[in-house]
């Protein structure tokens, strides 16, 4: 059998393939940050599609730390019936529903005072954030933790905390954009506390498979690379951290060479932390997505743009490996 179509257990949760959704910003909500009709039709309709694990799109801990004003949020109790409707439908077709839990720091485009771990902005076009003091420090990581029980209220089976693309985590991470002298700035040690104290804290109320996004490399003289992410890897894995997806760049701007697998390598080499790795970035086809898997490369492989044009991305690819998959509903065997 294909890999890309065996299971893979993670703690108490078996995804039916190896297939991810990866988390994608709509930008369909409200201000509110609730769930909108949008969100069930294109979370819903890939479930149906076959998709072993659907992320949702980055979802916000706090109203300050969406990307926009139109970002889905988890920092309220009054947004969890939306979410549950959404786990609900996507469990009920056979995918397992993951979320992204996010803070967009200095690159949140959100009226009001935004935050980061220094006061730089992350371009011209952005404004200045605030530098986070140790108390606001410390809001921060419990508001990951209320919006991971939130989750879990909701019927999420899988939790990532986003750590890249220049978003908070990220930005306390590479010391292109911390410039801190106190516990949070300086080494690798320091840099990661953000983190760990996020995972020490998510991990103390839930028992189910903890992903981290990363931006393996930063692009950028002085920035991270992936050898940079072997350590951290590691110290994740201490934490009981299941998975790292990896990905790359943002963090500041910078020119990115994008091609098909770009990222592959990136993955491999994070995967020397002794933990399992997602591979994302411009795999298109089950060929590519299995090439992947049989060279040991990667462990999951998250899809993106290619999802959002073919929601049966997973029915295309096990027809083109010369796999029988099961429709996910009786009625649909007729075509498939």
């Amino acid at each position: 059998m294909a890999r890309l179509f065996e299971p893979l257990q993670l703690r108490n949760v078996t995804f039916k393939n190896r297939i991810v959704m990866a988390p994608m910003c709509m930008y369909e909500a409200n201000t509110d940050g609730k769930v909108q009709p949008f969100h069930v039709v294109h979370y819903v309709s890939r479930a149906v599609g076959g998709t072993g694990l659907i992320l949702t799109e980055a979802t916000a801990v706090t109203p300050e730390g969406r990307i926009t004003d139109k970002d889905l949020g988890v920092w309220s109790d009054e947004q969890i019936p939306g979410l549950t409707q959404l786990t609900s439908q996507m469990k009920q077709y056979g995918a397992i529903p993951g979320i992204q839990l996010a803070h967009a720091g200095r690159k949140a485009t959100v009226d009001g005072d935004i935050f980061a771990p220094s006061a730089v902005a992350f371009n011209e076009k952005y404004k200045t954030p605030k530098e986070l003091t140790i108390a606001q420090i410390e809001k921060v990581i419990l508001a990951f933790k209320e919006a991971a029980q939130r989750a879990k209220q909701a019927g999420f089976e899988v939790l990532e905390i986003h750590a890249a693309h220049g978003y908070l985590i990220n930005e306390f991470l590479s010391p292109l954009s911390n410039f801190r002298n106190d516990e949070y700035g300086g080494n690798a040690e320091n840099r990661y506390r953000l983190l760990r104290k996020i995972i020490d804290e998510i991990r103390a109320i839930w028992d189910g498979p903890l992903f981290v996004r990363i931006s393996a490399f930063d692009y950028a003289e002085g920035g991270l690379t992936p050898d940079d992410y072997i350590e951290f890897g590691e110290w994740m894995k201490e934490q009981g951290v299941d998975l790292i997806d990896v990905s790359s760049g943002a963090v500041v701007p910078a020119e990115i060479n994008a091609f098909p697998l770009y990222q592959v390598p990136f993955a491999e080499t994070v995967r020397k932390s002794g933990l399992p790795v997602g591979a994302v970035g411009l795999i298109t086809t089950g060929k590519e997505a299995e090439m992947i898997l049989q060279n040991e490369q990667a462990d999951l492989i998250f899809i993106g743009r290619e999802l959002l044009r073919d929601p049966y991305f997973a029915y295309h690819a096990a027809k083109e490996l010369e796999i029988k998959m099961d429709a996910t509903v009786e009625t649909y065997k007729r075509g498939w």
